[in-house]
């Protein structure tokens, strides 16, 4: 907590990865809040990749909920070719190395978008106008659109069976994008007063986790948690994951990465625990939560 600032009342349980219509989500930021306060969850925190850009309308929807806001953002990252998110809770938005990187990184994600799209284009009616029709103005554009434009062409069912073929990492039209390495993001989010916490990592399995070594880098240079209770993390990956987290001292979090219509994953239905989220809250120096 920033020096001089008030003890956060309890906040309670909170759904720690939510996504808006700023990057690849379907319900814009202030309507996120009415579907918590619909559904009885206590907090959220808005996520977007790689963008800040939501929290302001976010934080003016939340009088008059009951929910919370924790600002946030899932921060794009590559170890090798292999990508990995970490979500940044209560950063600093103003914070100019993040600004810096977080700009690289979507600038990066909309080159790469053009470029996939021109692949496609060779073989599938689809053009870049279809991709803008289908994101919010300002929106991080990325494949989760494209995928939408697939569907609205007609050319696949949903955005499920597009990244299950013509969006697959391994097909002819797959373009990898600028990301940091994930030490460098634990500690841009570190500098930037924020609570760093990997995503999602058992979603290719137990035998796909970051490796120990590289894990004990993270945990070194601040990672605080590993968001286990995951509805895309496979199950048999959570044991472990369980104990790497008490061997190295992280917070285990819960969340449901929910995306609105862009998803099948529910609001809320993983959540984090009120002591878990306290203690994010208590570790940030970047910004605070937004309270009803």
């Amino acid at each position: 907590m920033a020096p001089g600032t008030s003890p956060v009342p309890p906040i309670g349980e909170a759904d720690l990865h939510v996504h808006s219509t700023v990057s690849d989500g379907t319900v814009a930021p202030a309507d996120l809040l009415a579907e918590a306060a619909e559904a009885g969850i206590p907090a959220i925190a808005l996520t977007d990749h790689d963008s800040t850009a939501g929290w302001a309308e976010a934080s003016a929807a939340v009088p008059g909920t009951g929910v919370a806001l924790i600002p946030g953002m899932e921060l794009s990252t590559r170890e090798g070719f292999t990508s990995v998110h970490l979500l940044a809770y209560l950063i600093d938005p103003l914070n100019e190395a993040l600004l810096a990187e977080t700009a690289r990184i979507r600038e990066s994600r909309l080159t790469r978008a053009e470029e996939i799209v021109r692949r496609i284009s060779t073989d599938y009616d689809l053009t870049w106008d279809d991709v803008l029709a289908q994101a919010a103005e300002g929106a991080t554009i990325g494949r989760p659109h494209i995928a939408d434009a697939l569907v609205a062409r007609g050319h696949v069912a949903d955005r499920s069976a597009a990244f299950a073929g013509i969006l697959h990492h391994s097909s002819v039209y797959a373009q990898p994008h600028y990301a940091p390495d994930p030490l460098t993001a634990v500690r841009l989010v570190r500098a930037a007063g924020g609570v760093p916490v990997l995503a999602h990592p058992g979603t290719r399995g137990v035998e796909r986790l970051l490796p120990e070594e590289r894990l004990a880098r993270l945990v070194d240079a601040g990672l605080f948690g590993l968001e286990v209770d995951h509805p895309e993390n496979r199950a048999a990956a959570k044991p472990r994951l369980r104990q790497l987290a008490d061997r190295f001292g992280l917070v285990v979090t819960g969340s449901s990465d929910y995306h609105g219509a862009g998803k099948q994953n529910r609001l809320g239905e993983h959540r984090t625990p009120p002591e878990i989220v306290a203690r994010i809250v208590a570790e940030a120096t970047g910004s605070q939560p937004v309270l009803p």
